[in-house]
């Protein structure tokens, strides 16, 4: 099993990253309860061989991009991936917004607050229904054209929205929720796997449902293993496609050195397997 992966054929990673969305308050809302250890978190990180880092402007909203300038920049051998199409106004409160106005003028304040005058991987956070799709993809495209962004990604999307979208701009990654637990997108991870696309698992730990509680297969095999059973869910992701990118998130620096630990950790075949069963 490779631990790497290239984003748009380009941009090399190691598999397992950090997504930086607990960097903020409460409700992703505002700055952080600790902001040292918030900054330490980062820090941390490519201490730990982390170097993909997903984050988006409605992160705190800003909080989260601000954050990472201030820990990582100049990003030496990392890429930070950012996303758009959301606005905020409030605790846990989400608005879609593609407009294409809205989602360039985005991408340019992320440029500002990362400091960086080509962001490496840029995602569209969610399609918006109200929006026909074409605006939303042109405005990619134009993102693209223009030099502000490397590569684009999708979220929160189906296998036919993946196929649309590619005929408008290449689509480098996908990311949806996935993990152990939720496997709703089996079919679109198997897509990307077929079309080298990087496919991005978000909430990847999950809650584990049955197969986390104390006697189930994935406590038993944590157990066997001496590792979490976080760490084992985290190595079954990775196990379970090659364009498979975790990023598990925490604003505390133990529990993410106990996240990144989840790299060295080897499932048997026969192991995915006990696992894979539902």
């Amino acid at each position: 099993m490779t631990n790497s992966f290239a984003i748009g054929g380009a941009i090399s990673v190691n598999r397992l990253g950090f997504g930086a969305m607990q960097i903020t308050g409460p409700g992703v809302w505002g700055p952080p309860r600790d902001r040292g250890e918030a900054i330490r978190v980062l820090r941390r990180l490519p201490e730990l061989g982390v170097n993909f880092i997903d984050t988006a402007d409605s992160y705190g909203p800003d909080v989260s991009e601000q954050l990472i300038r201030e820990a990582l920049h100049p990003y030496d051998g990392l890429l930070i991936a950012t996303k758009a199409g959301f606005t905020r106004s409030g605790p846990n409160m989400w608005h879609v917004n593609c407009r294409p106005e809205h989602l360039i003028a985005s991408a340019h304040k992320s440029l500002r607050q990362l400091g960086v005058e080509q962001i490496g991987l840029w995602q569209l956070h969610h399609i918006d229904g109200c929006v026909p799709r074409a605006e939303q993809f042109g405005a990619v495209r134009q993102l693209l054209d223009d030099g502000l962004i490397a590569h684009a990604g999708l979220s929160e999307v189906s296998v036919a929205d993946i196929k649309a979208a590619s005929e408008v701009f290449p689509v480098a990654t996908v990311q949806n929720a996935y993990n152990l637990a939720d496997r709703e997108s089996d079919d679109v991870v198997d897509y990307c796997q077929a079309n080298g696309i990087g496919f991005i698992p978000y909430y990847p730990l999950g809650g584990g449902g049955e197969l986390a509680r104390a006697g189930g297969r994935l406590a038993m095999l944590a157990k066997a293993k001496g590792a979490t059973s976080g760490q084992v869910a985290l190595a079954w992701l990775l196990k379970r496609s090659p364009v498979m990118l975790p990023i598990p998130g925490t604003s505390r620096v133990a529990h993410l050195e106990q996240n990144a630990a989840a790299a060295a950790i080897t499932l048997s075949d026969e192991e995915f397997a006990s696992l894979d069963r539902r």
